[in-house]
């Protein structure tokens, strides 16, 4: 059974860092697609950047280019979300989620199958 758990969300300064972990279980990176979402209070939930099966390719929201960055770690079947350089925009509940695909990733929610549940991030001015 596939499973996602998120967690590492907390409440940060503004240019302050955080990193989130997506734990995985029931499946392997080399076959699967890995996305973090985030959906803010009001808003659509939106992809800010996944890293396609194998760590091929990755996707990256123009938002967060420069500031976030996606890693995997294949022994741990876990998957990090470093955000630096916050910003009070950056505030939402954040998610992984996950598709068996062997193509580049994509941010569209269309594809993911399966999702963990949430963490948030709150950043403060």
């Amino acid at each position: 059974e596939v499973q996602l758990q998120a967690s590492g969300g907390g409440l940060v300064q503004a240019g302050g860092s955080l990193r989130l972990s997506c734990a995985a279980s029931g499946f392997t990176f080399d076959d699967y697609a890995i996305g973090w979402f985030r959906q803010a209070p009001g808003e659509e939930r939106e992809g800010v950047l996944c890293m396609g099966s194998g760590g091929r390719t990755t996707n990256y929201a123009d938002s967060v280019k420069g500031r976030f960055t996606i890693s995997r770690d294949n022994v741990k079947n876990t998957v990090y979300l470093q955000m630096n350089a916050l910003k009070p925009e950056d505030t939402a509940v954040y998610y992984c989620a996950t598709y068996r695909s062997v193509f580049p990733c994509t941010r569209s929610r269309l594809p993911y199958d399966y999702w963990g549940r949430g963490t948030q991030v709150t950043v403060s001015s």
